[in-house]
């Protein structure tokens, strides 16, 4: 008796309830219409800072979901040197940031190329440049081997692994991934948002990488809602959305790759997390428009690079508070350079005070500015 779906005899042929699927389908489709007509009405800059947070957020929280964090600003600016935007101050980024975003951009902007395993292959060299995976050395660029035992998705302490899924065998990858790029590539029979879910599924199952296969699988569905939408245009964030659902996807995730070929259940979850992913939009257009008005606000403020560089941090999202020695680290200026320049932005009630003093006093960006009355 097959364990997994990829053993099953007719695998892989998806099949699933069109008539359940048919009017969540339509509402996703309408969603996702109106976000975009959203988004195409604002002006190139608000469009652009939207397709960059979008982006942004779309790497970290993908690769949060493996549990890996990265540097925020350094992810920030390597897709605005990239895209072509000016953001001030364009900082290096580690070569792993450098990789994971030339993927992204490569599914994202690339969209209607065909995928070929030279691609997934150049994908997966990018997201691995060292050739490791933490502390272990990895086949990078290349499909796994199984020299060291069968591809599992294991949790729980050494001794006590609860193994969760096999993937098949190395010696069937080559026709496993040419049956799956086959019908990637292949003229679409369903809607490409179905697509979007099949693929995800279909991929993360064959498993082909020895790691990186949850980042690549993510990157593909990206590529097929791109298609979806005919943009390369990132106005949302599917990643950030799977992260706040975790639990829920890998159980599911494991439950479909256990269960038989109709993987209804995988698509409805799906297509519920990408509705929920436009709503997760809304908080990135509200915060492009707060930067947009803070910005106009403060058109004829006298500000130095430093200030500049600051203030726009805390609008992308600042994480923890803000101290002098904070500014003085970021602004790469003297811890006397960054107390004055605080002063300064306090003397104009950009930055404001907050509570507490001494060692842990600490600064937030000011929720009003009062244009009628003259700074203190």
């Amino acid at each position: 008796m097959a364990s997994y779906i990829h053993e099953l005899k007719d695998w892989p042929s998806f099949r699933w309830n069109h008539e359940k699927l048919s009017t969540q389908l339509a509402v996703v489709r309408h969603h996702q219409g109106r976000l975009i007509g959203r988004m195409e009405a604002l002006g190139f800059e608000l469009r652009a800072e939207a397709v960059l947070q979008s982006l942004t957020e779309e790497i970290l929280k993908s690769s949060e979901i493996e549990g890996e964090v990265l540097d925020r600003e350094q992810v920030r600016s390597s897709l605005a040197r990239r895209l072509g935007m000016d953001i001030g101050a364009l900082g290096p980024a580690d070569c792993e940031i450098e990789g994971v975003v030339e993927m992204m951009l490569d599914a994202t902007q690339n969209y209607a190329t065909p995928l070929t395993k030279e691609r997934l292959f150049d994908w997966h060299a990018a997201l691995f440049p060292t050739g490791r995976s933490g502390m272990s050395k990895i086949r990078a660029g290349a499909w796994r081997d199984d020299t060291s035992g069968p591809m599992q998705v294991v949790s729980g302490p050494m001794g006590h692994e609860r193994v969760h899924y096999e993937a098949p065998t190395a010696a069937k990858l080559d026709r496993e991934m040419h049956a799956f790029l086959t019908w990637f590539n292949g003229k679409e029979s369903a809607d490409p948002v179905l697509g979007a879910a099949i693929a995800h599924l279909w991929f993360v199952t064959i498993h082909p990488f020895e790691d990186g296969n949850g980042r690549i699988a993510r990157a593909i569905a990206d590529m097929a809602l791109a298609r979806s939408e005919q943009s390369p245009r990132r106005f949302y964030s599917m990643s950030a959305q799977i992260r706040a659902e975790r639990k829920a996807y890998y159980n599911l995730l494991e439950a479909t790759q256990k269960g038989d070929l109709d993987i209804t259940p995988w698509i409805e979850w799906f297509l519920g997390c990408l509705d929920r992913a436009f709503d997760g939009a809304e908080i990135i257009l509200a915060a492009v428009l707060q930067k947009a008005r803070f910005w106009q606000m403060h058109a004829g403020a006298q500000l130095n690079d430093r200030q500049r560089t600051i203030l726009n941090r805390l609008l992308n999202g600042f994480e923890g508070k803000l101290t002098s020695s904070k500014y003085a680290k970021i602004a790469k200026c003297s811890q006397d350079t960054a107390s004055r320049d605080i002063d300064s932005l306090v003397k104009h009630r950009l930055l404001v005070k907050n509570a507490g003093g001494g060692r842990s006093t600490s600064y937030s960006l000011a929720e009003t500015f009062d244009t009628t009355r003259p700074p203190q």
